[in-house]
């Protein structure tokens, strides 16, 4: 999201005109505040846009950026993703499996509890994958855990997984943020949180205030007084806002303002690259995208350098029609480029020798989505596909249609290629927008699934790859960079490659220098 269409451009002038009004009143020129060394207290005001009514602190069910956020700060899972996405240890101490990948065994670590100071045991760990896995309510991340026969207590700190079929992804699967451990008896109205911070206030579509959880194990490592996530009606209010220091750090900024606000000596970009994608998704089960010819057609209309420059204003990398960029078993596919001659051949040869119409359903998710829609239906036009953009605000894409939109758009972090899989590339994942749903790929993915070693799985990975490349429902044009802004005096904020804004959301490693 260098050539900002005609709503990017009114949106970068309203803000370049709000930087120039600080400027002009001295707030540009005063003196960048240095964070310094870790220094504890304070309280770090945060901004994002996309929150609606139905936001959540509940842990298994976030849906938005915010939701997340919450989730992350609130809650650990038994093992996490680092800055690098990969897997490492938060309430596990280990996590170990049989020969097969059919038992998983976790020990937990010595003394940690929740925050209202109870111990986290076994039980809890039962109880969290039971709520994940509810048959009448599955929470987000069941899915993942299709395979979960019995969650079994050995001693103290022991929990045993024991698995109706080999799973190589285990680890993977309990490191998602949505899996994260919650007590027994677990109220989200009322939540007792297993993370960094506990919740002092929550307000959905406006604000949450997070202070830091003293049973925490790395309590003792944590900096902030408090942390204040404030929601924004649209990227104008949250620029606005952090120009003129009402909050200390933005999440995702519009990347054609990444100048301009790079520019005020008071502030700092951070700048991200990530597996992120914002596709476009087509209902593989409805007309016209029943056809694969369609599909492919579709796909071939794109010119995905131009995507990059104009909607990610150079911020992000080409993309193959394929997620998961940053697996080990990323496939080299021949580069998809627009063909207009060949598109217009497909769409004919599908029964659309005039082309057709489409309605294309968009929303502010995220930064570059609506941009995304618009430059896609100008490209779209040469071949003949006349699209008409329909705009609906977070909340009603989120709402009850969320998931059947027959052509719409979604936005994903940075997952692995299976893991990515299973969220929404089979017949039970929790958000299957492309309704895929075929006897072939699920049988190599099921055998898939079963091998832990990396490489033994790489011809299977790229057979299943294959298959989404040539019929899939995903229009994957790009990879977004997570940009975000702060001011200079917030220290702690880090590079992270997961595609969770301000350094994967990690507060717990955040402090506020002397300002």
């Amino acid at each position: 999201m260098n050539t900002p269409n005609r709503r990017q451009a009114l949106g970068a002038g309203l803000s370049i005109s709000a930087l120039a009004g600080l400027s002009a009143c001295g707030g540009g020129s005063v003196g960048a505040a240095d964070a310094g060394k870790p220094i504890k207290g304070g309280s770090l005001r945060v901004g994002v846009t996309g929150g609606n009514s139905a936001d959540t602190v509940d842990a298994h069910i976030p849906v938005n950026s915010g939701d997340v956020c919450r989730a992350v700060n609130l809650y650990n899972a038994l093992y996490g993703w680092d800055d690098d996405s990969q897997v490492v240890p938060l309430l596990a101490e280990s996590f170990e499996s049989n020969a097969d990948a059919t038992v998983w065994t976790c020990t937990l670590k010595q003394g940690i509890k929740f925050s209202d100071g109870s111990p986290i045991t076994p039980d809890d760990v039962i109880f969290t994958f039971k709520r994940i896995t509810d048959p009448d309510d599955p929470k987000t991340a069941a899915a993942n855990f299709s395979m979960l026969d019995k969650v079994v207590a050995k001693d103290d700190r022991t929990v045993e997984f024991r698995l109706s079929e080999a799973n190589g992804l285990f680890k993977d699967a309990v490191a998602e943020y949505t899996a994260a451990i919650v007590p027994e008896g677990y109220d989200p109205e009322n939540p007792v949180c297993s993370g960094p911070f506990k919740l002092k206030s929550f307000t959905p579509a406006q604000s949450t205030v997070l202070v830091p959880n003293e049973h925490y194990f790395d309590y003792d490592k944590l900096y902030l007084d408090e942390v204040q996530l404030l929601n924004f009606n649209d990227s104008d209010a949250l620029i606005n806002a952090l120009l003129s220091t009402q909050v200390d750090a933005i999440a995702q900024i519009p990347v054609a303002l990444v100048e301009v606000i790079d520019a005020d000596e008071r502030m700092a970009i951070l700048n991200s690259e990530t597996g992120m994608w914002l596709p476009l998704t087509m209902r593989v089960d409805k007309k016209p995208f029943d056809d694969v010819k369609v599909r492919q057609a579709f796909r071939l209309v794109v010119d995905r350098e131009q995507m990059i420059e104009q909607v990610l204003s150079g911020f992000g990398t080409v993309g193959n029609d394929m997620f998961g960029p940053l697996s080990e078993n990323y496939p080299e596919f021949p580069q998809r480029k627009q063909d207009i001659p060949k598109a217009k051949k497909l769409l004919a040869e599908a029964g659309y020798p005039d082309g057709l119409d489409v309605e294309l359903v968009t929303a502010p998710i995220q930064s570059g989505a609506v941009e995304s829609a618009q430059v896609f239906a100008q490209q779209a036009a040469e071949a003949g596909i006349r699209v008409k953009i329909r705009r609906v605000d977070a909340t009603t894409f989120f709402g009850e249609e969320y998931l059947q939109w027959d052509f719409a758009q979604d936005f994903w972090y940075t997952r692995d290629f299976l893991p990515q899989v299973i969220s929404c590339a089979l017949e039970e994942s929790p958000f299957n927008e492309t309704h895929w749903d075929d006897p072939a790929f699920n049988k190599v993915f099921d055998k898939v699934r079963g091998i832990p070693e990396v490489e033994k799985r790489r011809d299977g990975e790229h057979e299943l790859q294959k298959m989404l490349y040539d019929e899939g429902g995903y229009i994957v044009w790009g990879f977004a960079n997570q940009v975000d802004a702060f001011q200079k005096y917030v220290g702690g904020l880090v590079k992270n490659s997961t595609g969770r804004p301000l350094g994967g959301w990690r507060f717990d490693r955040v402090w506020i220098g002397k300002v």
